[in-house]
């Protein structure tokens, strides 16, 4: 359903996260809706990095995101509470997924993409349903008796196996669905699927870590923040549990045995409010934290220039642009100082030869299919400037020896 989803409206939604994206507060809603929308939070993060890395979102726009992503991808949940669990749509579906099958096979790509993710929403209920029955084959097999403790290190074990799910699957959404059946069933209880879910939700940053690997500083810093923001919200998962508990039992009619699923979904979101509601006040000191973690490397002429840009040329120019941006301020910066007698202020013209030889290479690697797309004569343009540099850098060098 992401893939089909992704593919019918991934542009709209890029467009809507560098748009919308302005400030935290417009990143956070953004990136809830966005995520809710697309039905992974992975895929959110994962482009933000990649806007993050090319330059056209700054990280403290970006963090907004981060923190949406995280309360958008409770939708998944509640999707599966309410219409899997308390309306039982298995067989219903059956019909969408074959409207959905014929239109991915037969269609022309817009709507083969809808009928993809029309598809794959179907294949939810149907994997519902069966998880329930094969859970159903199970009981007595697991039982809360047989998993660890939901107390002391029984809970960090069970916070270690949430996590550990979300590594194999590479979402967080299929292990929440997961833990629902198991709790429906009565294998797990309450207590031990709400630290599964706490593992599920620290797991889910090992994508935006991955995406990051090999990317620009500001890469690492989104993919860093989102580690440190996830590790957060499972404290206060864990801090407010008992609470939650107290106010199911006290003020919910039937409690927790009437609605568990619901009750677990619940506290998923809920969690991650408090943890939006906490941290979002604080983002620009937590900027400035996350920015003392992980420091620039040295001049940052080039630092946006992330081979992960490469496999979205439009990205990767904007990456080029903003690097040749940088090199050509240094430059002028460098001519001023030289004509107005202050060495103190000039810059490493080696250093600025190698970061421009850098984007060079790296414009070398941008493929186009054809001279007829969008971004071609961007390129050209960026690959003319980038020689006009390259002189100026070498009559500026002249001008210093005389």
């Amino acid at each position: 359903m992401t893939d089909g989803l992704r593919a019918l409206a991934g542009k709209a939604m890029r467009v809507a996260l560098m748009r919308f994206t302005q400030t935290p507060w417009s990143g956070t809603v953004t990136g809830a809706v966005v995520t809710a929308i697309l039905q992974s939070s992975s895929a959110t993060i994962v482009a933000t990095v990649g806007f993050v890395s090319a330059g056209v979102m700054g990280f403290t726009a970006a963090l907004g995101v981060v923190f949406g992503a995280n309360l958008g991808t409770t939708a998944t949940g509640w999707l599966v509470a309410l219409l899997g669990f308390k309306f039982r749509l298995g067989n219903l579906v059956m019909p969408l997924i074959f409207i959905g099958t014929a239109l991915k096979l037969f269609s022309k790509p817009k709507l083969a993409n809808a009928g993809y993710a029309l598809a794959g929403f179907g294949l939810i209920f149907v994997g519902i349903a069966t998880m329930q029955t094969a859970m159903d084959g199970m009981a007595g097999v697991i039982t809360p008796d047989r998993l660890p403790p939901a107390s002391g290190v029984g809970l960090v074990q069970l916070i270690s196996l949430g996590l550990v799910t979300t590594l194999i699957t590479q979402s967080s959404s299929a292990g929440v669905a997961a833990t629902l059946t198991a709790l429906h069933a009565g294998s797990v209880n309450f207590v031990q699927a709400a630290a599964l879910v706490i593992g599920m939700d620290v797991g889910t940053t090992v994508t935006a870590v991955l995406a990051a690997l090999g990317g620009s500083v500001n890469a690492q810093r989104t993919a860093a923040a989102h580690v440190v923001y996830n590790l957060w919200a499972a404290l206060l998962g864990l801090l407010l549990l008992p609470a939650y508990l107290g106010f199911w039992g006290r003020f919910v009619p039937g409690g927790l045995p009437a609605n568990p699923e619901v009750a677990l979904v619940g506290f998923h979101t809920a969690f991650n409010v408090v943890g939006v509601a906490t941290i979002l006040p604080l983002t620009r000191p937590f900027a400035r934290l996350i920015t003392q973690l992980i420091p620039s490397r040295g001049p940052a002429y080039t630092e946006g220039l992330s081979e992960s840009l490469l496999a979205q040329p439009e990205l990767a120019l904007a990456a080029a642009q903003r690097s040749m941006k940088a090199e050509l301020l240094a430059l002028v910066g460098h001519l001023q100082a030289i004509l107005e007698d202050r060495p103190g202020q000039r810059v490493d013209l080696g250093e600025l030869q190698a970061a421009l030889d850098e984007t060079h290479v790296f414009l070398d690697k941008i493929h186009l299919e054809t001279g007829t797309e969008p971004n071609w004569e961007r390129l050209i343009n960026l690959i003319h400037a980038l020689d006009h540099l390259q002189r100026e850098l070498i009559d500026t060098g002249a001008i210093r020896d005389v």
